[in-house]
Formats: C-alpha cells, structure tokens, sequence
C-alpha cells in the first residue's frame, strides 16, 4: 500500500510540474510578441525583406546590348556592352557585387570552380561577363576581383592570358546595371538595415548576339550543365562531335534545374550506332563475297 501512495504522489507531483512549466511556457509566449508572430506567420507568406527579390525568366529575349553601358575594370573607360559580344562565343553572365559578405562570393566560386573542371577555357570557346549590381563599386575593385578569379582558375591548367581576354569583370552606373537585371529578370534590393544587397543565386547563359539562352540557378555549378548550357547557346557550333551528340541525348527539366538524360534519345541513338556497325560489316561482307565471285 505505501509503495502504491507513494507512486500515486510521485506520479500527481510530475503532473503539477508539468502544469506549471507548460503554463509559464505559454505565458512567455504571449509576453514574446515577436515569437508569436513567428508561431502564426504563413509558412507560404515571403518575409517583408525578400519581397520584390527573385527572378522573372525572360528565355529566348533578346538584350539591348548597344544601349547598356558599362565601365570596362581595366580602362575605367564606359563602352557599350555589347563590346563584349559579337566574338561568335556564348557567354556567362554574373549580376553581383564585390564587396558582397556571402551569396556573391559563393557564386562566383562555384561558377569558377565548375569552369575550372572543363576541358574549354574562357575566351576560347565562351566567355564570363560579372557586373556588379553595386554603383559604388569601382573599377579598381573590379580589376582586383577579377585577378584573384584569374590566378584560382589558372591553377587548373588553363592559360590565363587567354581567360583575361575572356573574362570581365565591369561596374555601371544604378540606372544601366537596373536596366540590364530588369531585361534578364533580375529582382533585387538594397537593404538599409543590413547594408547589403538581397538578390538571388543565378547565372545567365547568353548567346553571342545576346539571345537569354538558359538560366542556372544555385551556389554550385556542374561541369556537365555548364557544359551542354554553353553547347545550347552555341546552337552546336563550339565542342566536338560527341559534344553535339551530348546534346541530342540531354534535355534540360526546369523542375530539377539541370539537365536529365533521356532514356528514349538515348535508345535510339544507340539503335542509329547499332545500324551504322551492321550496316558496314555487312558491306564489308557482300564486297568481299563479289570480289570472291569474280575470282
């Protein structure tokens, strides 16, 4: 009997204290006017800071790129940005800012970190345009920029001259840099608390003539998407045969942002290979049979 008692008292305390750490929690949570906030936000609502960031895809438009003008890092000079197209090449395209804490950085590794495991270089078969989104960034913070990138990408083996060529790092003032995020889609804001600038993590492919060709989004990029994303943009006319053949076998799924091999290109390509090798022993087989005749 006194085992159960004290079972039932030990059972009814746990009970009490429960109640009242349960009770001071709730009341705590109403005194937190900010936590219950958070408790009754719509999960599917975007928090005030982020409104009006994001990107609106404007795929298969077309850049005005004689009326944009940017400030070159090397000549501090303007010039229209279409100085930087026209060369045939497809180009990547960066909207970020030099002195941007952790997004921009990011980005730029990845993209640096995934051309560097490609077998083409910049300003070979494509180049690399990042512009700063930031009026107040220099050409001089620019140039210092773009050496660091260069000197990384190079130890890869890729000759840096050539990706200095082919690979600008520009300013602009607020009113060219607006216009050319508003033609790509490109939605970001300044922050004044924060001092920063909220924009999202993506890189345009383009064209030579500055056709919006796809749009690769995240902070890492891999080689086989920036690959065959600059295979597109070339309509075939950079890479190798089996380069070409990469792209009959690869489709691109908005949904995964990336691009997905199908099974079915896959099927009957390899039906076509198969053909081709029947096909020529076979050839092989009925010329030697009539050589074999006419002896």
């Amino acid at each position: 009997m006194k085992s159960h008692f004290f079972g039932n008292a030990f059972l009814s305390a746990c009970f009490l204290l429960f109640s009242v750490g349960l009770t001071s929690g709730m009341s705590a949570v109403r005194s937190s006017s900010a936590y219950a906030v958070d408790l009754q936000a719509d999960p599917k609502k975007v928090p005030e800071e982020l409104a009006g960031v994001g990107v609106k895809e404007h795929l298969g438009d077309t850049l005005p790129l004689s009326t944009i003008e940017v400030i070159d890092s090397a000549s501090g000079e303007k010039r229209a940005l279409s100085a930087y197209f026209g060369s045939g090449k497809p180009v990547l395209l960066n909207l970020v800012y030099y002195e941007c804490p952790m997004l921009c950085t990011m980005v730029l590794n990845g993209v640096n970190e995934g051309l560097k495991k490609l077998a083409w270089s910049v300003g070979r078969e494509f180049d690399v345009i990042t512009i700063s989104i930031n009026p107040n960034d220099t050409p001089v913070m620019a140039k210092a920029k773009k050496e660091n990138y260069l000197k990384d990408y190079a130890k890869a083996g890729h000759d840096i001259e050539t990706a200095r060529a082919g690979w600008s790092f520009l300013t602009a003032e607020e009113s060219q840099v607006r216009s050319l995020a508003s033609k790509v889609g490109f939605e970001y804001k300044y922050d004044e608390i924060q001092k920063q600038y909220a924009h999202s993590a993506v890189t345009f492919v383009l064209t030579s003539k500055g056709v919006i060709s796809r749009y690769l989004y995240g902070i890492t990029y891999e080689p086989k998407n920036l690959k065959l994303a600059l295979l597109e943009a070339s309509q075939g006319k950079i890479g190798s045969v089996f380069d070409r053949l990469l792209m009959f076998c690869y489709h691109y799924e908005p949904l995964a942002r990336g691009y997905s091999l199908q099974a079915m290109k896959v099927m009957q390509l390899g039906a076509m290979a198969f053909m081709a090798i029947v096909g020529g022993y076979l050839m092989v087989f009925w010329t030697r049979q009539r050589k074999g005749r006419m002896k």
